[in-house]
């Protein structure tokens, strides 16, 4: 893999998703990264710059960032890497402060679609974004404080054969002892805010512990939100070595939240953001809508989401016959009714971007007996009309607490994305 260190990419990649406790945080930590880079930072209330150079905006828990060249004119196309920033979790709730048996509580609803027994007695953390009444906009994160007990064997002899988590009482995280105590009162003390200064706030919970490889020769990687991180990240990673490229087209990598919830908000990946983001991009260059329909019919979009590696313990979940290994290749993802986008010239423009990148790819498609979930890949396509092809990497353990991968396939899905944005 000649364009990616695997050692110093999985070094980064633990960094980043340390910096990115919530999709908030990763946001920041994507334009804070590029801003360090030399990309110019915008705020979408004001007017853009229109020629050559290397930008990035924020909507809420969202990131788009683009590279435009010199030798981009109204029907440049564009080269799209697509990913998202939310991971399931747990979000808390307004009042969220109550006490139970002499602990405190915090009360929480379920985000999205986690593995809900694997965030049992783990140390936890609060992670989001404080609002105050002027409309600022604090971030703002607790370090571990929060756990969520699982009841002992010895009062429920039958755990064993199946747990069964009721989402309402099982699932409240404990974080102190006593009563009286306002957990938005110490998120705001952590922020530098007094409790009334407050007037919303989206707080998640997430994992606290630190990413780590294990295993023989260390080729195992276990980390909290995998599923979208590493594939924000290795779009970074592609992004970065685009800026520095020679090229025609326009170079964008768009991170969005809410996939986890089926991408219908403003920044997710069936709202505006994008659309908005390339019009005016669009619009910089000179492009009536003849022009910027004809860019897009020259342009792709690669929609990068985590996909299942064959489990050694349940073999029988998967296809027959596509067997995708961790170890063996990033995924090109597969389905008749278009759950991805990927379509016969999508499967060969991965193909050459891998054969590009030197690195193995693997199908993946669901056995016909467990329909697949899907990605901000046909959504986008449906949006744009952009011509969209569905990767990722292989997990196993998927919307765990704690996911866990491959470095070679982490390292080679950069690898990958970077042949995508800079092709030979």
């Amino acid at each position: 893999m000649p364009m990616v260190d695997r050692d110093a990419h999985i070094e980064d990649l633990s960094a980043f998703i340390r910096e990115s406790p919530s999709s908030y945080h990763a946001a920041a930590a994507v334009a804070d990264r590029l801003v360090a880079a030399g990309f110019e930072r915008l705020d979408e209330r004001d007017e853009w710059p229109t020629g050559p150079g290397r930008r990035v905006v924020v909507r809420d828990g969202a990131v788009i960032a683009w590279v435009q060249p010199d030798a981009a004119t109204a029907t440049s196309p564009y080269r799209i890497i697509g990913a998202h920033t939310d991971s399931p979790s747990f979000k808390l709730k307004p009042g969220a402060s109550t006490s139970s048996e002499g602990v405190l509580q915090a009360g929480v609803e379920v985000y999205g679609g986690p593995l809900l027994n694997s965030w049992l007695d783990r140390e936890l953390e609060l992670a989001g974004r404080l609002v105050t009444a002027d409309g600022g906009e604090h971030l703002v994160r607790t370090g571990p404080l929060l756990r969520i007990p699982q009841l002992a064997i010895h009062l429920d002899r039958e755990v064993n054969k199946g747990l069964t988590l009721d989402r309402q009482r099982h699932l409240q995280p404990i974080w102190g002892t006593g009563a009286g105590a306002d957990v938005l009162a110490h998120l705001a003390g952590i922020a530098g805010l007094h409790a009334d200064e407050v007037a919303g706030h989206d707080v998640l919970v997430a994992d606290t512990a630190a990413p780590a490889r294990f295993g023989l020769d260390d080729v195992f990687f276990a980390a909290g939100r995998q599923d979208n991180l590493t594939s924000v990240h290795a779009g970074l990673v592609a992004l970065l070595a685009a800026a520095d490229a020679a090229s025609d087209h326009v170079s964008v990598l768009a991170a969005f939240d809410h996939e986890e919830l089926g991408s219908e908000s403003r920044s997710g990946a069936s709202g505006p953001f994008l659309v908005d983001v390339l019009a005016r991009i669009a619009g910089g260059l000179g492009a009536d809508e003849h022009e910027r329909r004809r860019a897009f019919a020259d342009s792709w979009l690669l929609s990068s989401d985590a996909g299942h590696a064959v489990h050694p313990n349940y073999p029988e979940r998967h296809d027959p016959v596509n067997r995708p290994h961790l170890g063996d290749g990033p995924l090109l993802k597969l389905n008749a009714n278009q759950k991805y986008a990927t379509d016969a010239h999508g499967s060969a423009l991965w193909a050459r971007a891998c054969e590009q990148a030197g690195v193995r790819f693997q199908p993946f498609v669901s056995n016909n007996a467990i329909p697949c979930g899907s990605t901000i890949g046909p959504l986008s396509a449906t949006r744009l009309g952009i011509r969209t092809v569905d990767v990722g990497t292989p997990l196993l353990s998927m919307h765990s607490a704690r996911e866990l991968s491959h470095v070679d396939d982490l390292a080679a899905l950069a690898a990958a994305a970077t042949a995508f944005l800079s092709p030979a």
